[in-house]
């Protein structure tokens, strides 16, 4: 999953973003609301945490704006004001949630997750193809009786193809979604990372559940691939 992070304060953006990227996200950051707006616009982000004081538009403006353009990202509210009334201008301009400086990083996680699940009405989070057990809130994947250790980028590849279970996603959509924007797309990091999964996932099964659909992208399922 692909999260844009806009914070101007530095500390609290290093420390959001690199969490969030420990927790197998793949995280952009920036730091003024024109930045912010450019960035949602041009790039596929399945959320976005947005500070609401921002040096050249502020996070009402942004969010106002990326409404107005058709951008319907899930929206994450930061701010360091309490008072009801700023909270509700939030979700009026068109937030999805709201959360108040200082925040617990494991809240910050959830209320993300949260709003993950929402694009697809109610969202799993435990996801079985066959024998194949993936729990999207805890990071676990088991494949019968075995516990498979996945890196970061091989979970959040998986993750992308549980929560399009059964459904083909194109390479295009993987690179815009598990990649950030330092992602050479002419590389064949795909390719590479899919084979990994492979080996751990179906080299001991006589069901294969990852399969290539050439031309058109890569499908988690066990169902034969037509």
């Amino acid at each position: 999953m692909r999260i844009l992070v806009v914070e101007d304060d530095p500390r609290l953006a290093a420390l959001v973003t690199r969490g969030l990227r420990e927790e197998a996200y793949a995280v952009d950051h920036c730091a003024d609301g024109p930045s912010a707006i450019t960035q949602a616009v041009v790039n596929s982000y399945d959320a976005i945490v947005l500070d609401v004081m921002l040096p050249g538009a502020d996070g009402f403006t942004v969010v106002e704006t990326l409404r107005a353009r058709n951008v319907h990202t899930p929206v994450l509210m930061l701010t360091a004001r309490d008072a009801v009334a700023d909270r509700i201008a939030g979700l009026d301009a068109g937030a999805d949630d709201y959360l108040v400086k200082p925040f617990d990083f494991g809240e910050l996680l959830a209320r993300l997750r949260a709003l993950l699940r929402r694009p697809e009405a109610v969202q799993p989070m435990r996801v079985q193809v066959a024998d194949l057990v993936i729990d999207l809130q805890s990071h676990s994947v088991t494949r019968g009786d075995t516990n498979i250790t996945l890196t970061g980028k091989e979970f959040a590849l998986l993750e992308l193809l549980a929560r399009n279970v059964r459904r083909v996603v194109s390479r295009a959509d993987i690179v815009a979604h598990v990649w950030d924007d330092n992602h050479d797309p002419f590389t064949n990091a795909v390719e590479v990372y899919m084979n990994r999964l492979r080996g751990k996932i179906d080299r001991d099964s006589d069901t294969p559940v990852l399969h290539t659909r050439r031309g058109v992208g890569y499908i988690l399922t066990d169902d034969p691939p037509g």
